[in-house]
């Protein structure tokens, strides 16, 4: 089965209803049929969480997160030693917020596709294998 890893990027669409929403409940509907699997590291998820709570408050925020809770997707809360270097690595080399790099590089250590629509990953797309939403 394959795994993916979802960026911020790919829920905040989708709760926004943007032009990627379709694709992303695709992706959540696949995962629920047991046909991939879909992770999201702890630290984008708090991506959406504070982007949520700066524009509606923390009650939108808590919101979306029990959203999230019910969703097929597997928050993980891994850090270690690798995950850090290499988002590091990512950073240093890269034009790429943090938490992109963490992003990145969760996927790259799991062998897994980021799942995302920000333009901002085509400069590691050589690194990373994208599944672009649009």
């Amino acid at each position: 089965m394959a795994t993916k890893v979802l960026d911020s990027w790919a829920l905040i669409a989708l709760f926004n209803e943007e032009s990627a929403a379709d694709d992303v409940e695709k992706l959540l509907h696949a995962a629920a049929a047991g046909r991939h699997t879909l992770l999201m590291h702890v630290f984008n998820w708090g991506e959406i969480y504070y982007t949520t709570m700066r524009r509606g408050g923390e009650s939108a925020a808590k919101s979306i997160a029990a959203d999230i809770n019910q969703m097929p997707i597997n928050v993980v809360e891994v850090t270690n030693f690798d995950l850090v270097r290499q988002a590091a690595i990512f950073k240093a080399t890269k034009k790429l917020s943090y938490a992109d790099c963490v992003a990145a590089a969760f996927a790259k250590i799991r062998r897994a596709e980021l799942v995302t629509g920000d333009p901002e990953f085509k400069n590691i797309e050589t690194e990373v294998k994208i599944g672009w939403l649009k």
